[in-house]
């Protein structure tokens, strides 16, 4: 075990004693969360089969499995990113530190309580789980791992590495590493001088930034290539999505509606609307926008009412209300879900439509007869502009029915959610390392009682956490976009890494913005609009509760 902030280049025994550590915990914790769901799945049973109701009833313990399971998962995930660079070479002294740190911190909750929330602490008997269970891990090795010397070396790192892409080595191939560095340099260049005065004056991204993605080939990134796109992986889209947003979450943002409309595409439509629409979403010659969500339903999806009534003609008629809809006035396509069999209430009676509209403009956003909208102000993630939509008498041609059929539009939107929340995670950790990156710039140059403020150790202790927790969440996002690139089902991992992702951008953001002192809270301060993008990630794609919930319900099903 490394100590006292001493250098383990020079003692390659360590580092393998580390990494055997790491090894060690993988049992006992596979153990320690086998015990809790067969004690949460015994409360919330009833003749032997789990209940809706029972879990709401205990909800608190059906959330706190979900977070032990995300931080076992985690701590897996480093211990795999460890022994995968150890067999390259590239496992150094800084990736030990990481490693060492983040799997004790996390242990050390395990033991202890985990922060759900700023004021939610699970402990171990919220999930049934005694200090008995608890005791094969309450003497490892590693719990020691996150120490004040260790901390304090890994800062002094990460100051030598200033202006990496990361701090530490995130374990891609060579290919994936190209590429971030094309975006990384496309952020610094294009995006970060100008991100702030976009978000201060609540402006749209300029056309010529979607313009230059597109040449990136952005839009097209994961499209196959027969369909004019470059067939690329989800693990691509990852890097894309993690370095636009560590310029701007709206610029990082600018992809996922297309990956959406895009997946739905390719798992629901007809060979007809593929060869149609796909091209030209590869080519940004059309711009998407996902259109679901309903006031007064929030994640309940399965209870919208908004109407699709098919007319003598063949096509359809759209009446009722959307909010939250995002890059809403000058897209040309909705990716529209509305129920179509009025008999129904819940997810079995919707559909959903590709609804063409016209881009509006500043003066007259929404042009398309049918159809009007306005904007909410909103606190940050501003670049595309969020909106309330009404419909009345809206047209869709039939034609552009998903699939061609009726009343399979919640299972084509389910089928999206593995990539969009591998992809958020993604932005979480843009925006957690811009917060980071920030942070420490501001802390090496701003000079207190003498000395600059990133050697004070709480300080200091704020960035080696910030640095430990992002490589944390990406490696649980890298994995699971792998696990969707070898055609796994990922749901369990990518709610895992949304869930952890958007807690860990709060908080390094919050962190930051602490650092700044008084100067943070002043919107002239970059930080101030980095702490704003931040607080949505832990809403959208699916709350934090929600995200919760759903893992809960994989765990225990």
């Amino acid at each position: 075990m490394p100590h006292d902030g001493q250098s383990m280049t020079a003692d390659t025994a360590l580092m393998d004693g580390l990494t055997s550590h790491v090894a060690a915990l993988q049992a006992p914790l596979a153990t320690l969360l086998a015990t809790a769901t067969e004690r949460l799945r015994t409360r919330v049973s009833d003749g032997g089969k789990v209940q809706a109701k029972l879990i709401d009833q205990h909800q608190r313990a059906a959330h706190g499995l979900a977070w032990l399971a995300t931080y076992v998962e985690s701590i897996k995930q480093m211990g795999a990113w460890a022994e995968k660079l150890g067999a390259e070479g590239r496992f150094g002294e800084m990736e030990a530190l990481i490693l060492q740190i983040g799997c004790g911190e996390y242990l050390a909750q395990i033991l202890g309580g985990i922060p759900m929330t700023q004021g939610e602490i699970l402990r171990p008997g919220d999930i049934g789980l005694t200090p008995a269970d608890m005791a094969p891990l309450a003497d490892q090795p590693i719990l020691a791992g996150n120490s004040p010397a260790a901390r304090a070396r890994l800062v002094t790192l990460m100051r030598d590495n200033h202006g990496r892409a990361t701090f530490g080595a995130s374990g891609l191939d060579e290919e994936l590493e190209m590429i971030r560095d094309q975006f990384r340099r496309f952020a610094d260049e294009q995006v970060v001088p100008f991100a702030h005065e976009w978000h201060l004056k609540d402006q749209l991204i300029p056309m010529e930034i979607i313009e230059s993605l597109a040449e990136m080939g952005v839009f097209g990134l994961t499209i196959p290539e027969e369909f004019g796109g470059f067939g690329l992986s989800k693990a691509s889209m990852v890097v894309v999505s993690e370095e636009l947003s560590r310029g701007y979450i709206g610029v990082g943002s600018l992809g996922t509606r297309s990956e959406i409309a895009a997946e739905l595409i390719l798992a629901g439509g007809t060979d007809a609307q593929k060869a149609s629409w796909l091209p030209r979403i590869a080519s940004a010659e059309i711009l998407p926008t996902a259109v679901f969500t309903e006031p007064n339903t929030g994640s309940d999806l399965g209870s919208l009412r908004t109407r699709a009534v098919k007319t003598d003609s063949g096509d359809y008629e759209v009446t009722g209300n959307k909010t939250w809809i995002t890059h809403a006035a000058r897209t040309h396509v909705m990716t529209l879900l509305a129920r179509t069999d009025p008999n129904t209430s819940d997810y079995r009676g919707l559909s959903m439509f590709l609804a063409e509209k016209i881009p509006g403009t500043d003066a007259e956003p929404f042009p398309t007869p049918g159809m009007s909208g306005g904007e909410i102000e909103v606190l940050g993630y501003r670049g595309m502009k969020e909106y309330e939509l009404a419909f009345d008498g809206f047209k869709v041609k039939g034609e552009n029915l998903l699939g061609g059929e009726e009343c399979k539009g919640f299972k084509q939107l389910m089928q999206t959610f593995e990539s969009a929340r591998i992809q958020t995670a993604a932005r979480a950790i843009g925006v957690a390392q811009n917060a980071l990156e920030v942070g420490m710039g501001y802390a090496e140059d701003r000079k207190q009682f003498g000395r600059a403020l990133i050697n004070f150790p709480r300080v200091a202790d704020k960035l080696a956490m910030m640095a430990v927790e992002i490589m944390v969440a990406r490696q649980l996002t890298y994995f699971s976009a792998w696990q969707k690139d070898h055609d796994k089902r990922c749901d369990l991992e990518a709610g895992m890494a949304k869930l952890l992702g958007a807690r860990v951008a709060w908080a390094a953001a919050d962190n930051a913005l602490q650092i700044h002192g008084g100067n943070g809270f002043a919107l002239e301060y970059t930080i101030s609009r980095i702490l704003c993008d931040a607080r949505i990630l832990n809403i959208f794609e699916g709350a934090g509760e929600i995200q919760a919930q759903v893992i809960a319900r994989r765990l225990l099903d």
